[in-house]
């Protein structure tokens, strides 16, 4: 299933303003509508209750009454009938009497509605809903005798039927017009909705403006400060952490720019008196078969020291370059399996403890001796730190980017610890506990990185499925210069 992509700050900002908005639009409007509602219904109920009472209190009765006597009460009654015209029916112990032709009693005066009249001398009243669904107001008046201040029921009971729909009309037109009124009202609420939301995203987009030019290395990158309020003092934070990454960072490249010069002087230094040591030793070596033991030994130790340092040097030269971007590619198409066979033959690998995997007519186009180079540091560090045989193996892979050469290099040691894995290409970095011995600088896996880096490559370090380490080498077919 398809995500869906996550809203924006600002589109969420909005819709919870207007969300915010029309609920208390809506609570509002329920509100005002109840209470509304009420106050209508209260009213034409109260006026229905208080007319009749009148007019029950004021029809001069002489008991008993007869069927014509109790038409004629019903008659006068409805003719005075408020808020609206209303429908009358009277009973009498067994007599009925009514204001319309169609029935002497009305389904709309329920048997609960005549016991409360029968209960409470004030009168009751009830809201009842004929059969087509119309609200009617039902409201059932005893006529009295008031003697001392007690009033004693005649028998005679007066029921009033009135339509509602009037009542019912101005609520719903008060509906109507919260409906319309909602709509524009929340059209309105987005001009401050979105001006909340500009308020919050400006400091926001200020922020996030100023987090990128930082990654980019502007490290002078600062945000304006509007206000005091909690962006505001986010903003100074930022501030403070910018300046105090500047300031620390300003002090790491000074550190490394002393220590690069330090390495390159050095490295140039001792360049010099080096090769004539070399010179020396060569001579020195050619001799030592006619000095006696202890000197040769000694001889031979010097002479296997300064070609050390004179590795060493060479390594830390190699080095200098790469960390002033003095390092430069000098390409040309090479058969690839003609320059791995070239690199071990020249080394003397190219016996059984070198077994090679190479596809034929693979060509690339890179830097003969930076290839070399690579390649070289890779196989001798599975045949000094890991064990033969070591399997060299070329393959190719089309990318979308375009076609990647791919180089295996695997050994038969006992492989490289998990917690040696990430740092494996630090310089100066020696695995002494995690392969049979350690030997060398520890910059030739650095330098063998940097390499195939400038060939706009990745080098990768792992274990096999079975045993052994398997560096991989993945570069383009084609390096740009």
């Amino acid at each position: 299933m398809r995500r869906i992509a996550p809203l924006g700050l600002r589109t969420r900002l909005i819709a919870a303003f207007l969300l915010v908005a029309a609920i208390t639009a809506v609570t509002t409007a329920a509100l005002t509508y109840q209470q509304a509602r009420t106050a209508v219904l209260k009213q034409s109920q109260d006026t229905a209750v208080s007319t009749l009472r009148d007019q029950v209190e004021n029809q001069p009765l002489q008991l008993p009454l007869d069927q014509a006597q109790l038409q004629r009460v019903v008659n006068d009654i409805a003719k005075r009938g408020k808020p609206h015209p209303w429908n009358i029916f009277a009973e009498y112990g067994t007599l009925r009497a009514s204001s319309t032709t169609t029935a002497p009693t009305s389904t709309l005066v329920t048997e609960q509605l005549r016991r409360q009249v029968t209960a409470h001398p004030h009168g009751a009243f009830q809201r009842v809903t004929d059969a087509s669904g119309n609200p009617y107001l039902a409201v059932g008046m005893p006529a009295v005798w008031l003697h001392s201040d007690v009033r004693e029921p005649t028998g005679v009971v007066v029921f009033a039927t009135m339509p509602l729909t009037t009542e019912g009309k101005t609520v719903e037109a008060m509906v109507e017009a919260a409906k319309r009124g909602a709509v524009p009202g929340l059209a309105i609420a987005v001009v401050p909705a979105l001006l909340a939301a500009r308020s919050v995203l400006r400091p926001v987009r200020d922020m996030r403006r100023a987090a990128q030019h930082l990654g980019r290395g502007r490290l002078d990158t600062r945000i304006e400060v509007r206000g005091a309020d909690e962006l505001a003092g986010l903003a100074r934070t930022f501030n403070e952490t910018a300046r105090a990454l500047e300031r620390s960072v300003s002090e790491l490249r000074d550190a490394e720019t002393r220590a690069r010069r330090f390495a390159s002087d050095v490295s140039h230094e001792l360049r010099t008196p080096l090769s004539g040591m070399l010179a020396v030793t060569e001579v020195l070596d050619e001799d030592a078969e006619r000095l006696d033991p202890d000197t040769a030994a000694a001889l031979r130790l010097v002479s296997s020291e300064t070609g050390k340092l004179a590795v060493l040097v060479e390594d830390l030269m190699e080095i200098s370059r790469f960390d002033a971007r003095a390092a430069e590619l000098n390409l040309d198409d090479v058969d690839v399996a003609e320059a791995v066979r070239k690199t071990l033959e020249l080394r003397h690998w190219d016996d059984e403890r070198v077994v090679t995997e190479l596809p034929s007519q693979v060509r690339a186009r890179l830097d003969p001796r930076r290839f070399d180079v690579i390649l070289a540091n890779l196989v001798g560090n599975a045949l000094r730190h890991g064990g033969a045989p070591v399997h060299v193996t070329v393959r190719t892979e089309a990318r979308p980017g375009g076609p990647r050469l791919l180089i295996d290099v695997a050994d038969s040691g006992p492989g490289i610890a998990p917690e040696v894995l990430p740092h494996i290409f630090d310089r100066f970095f020696k695995a002494d506990a995690a392969r049979t011995r350690s030997a060398g600088s520890g910059l030739g896996l650095a330098i063998t990185l940097e390499n195939v880096r400038l060939h706009g490559g990745t080098l990768s370090a792992a274990n096999g499925p079975a045993r052994g380490a398997v560096f991989t080498l993945d570069m383009p077919l084609e390096a740009d210069a």
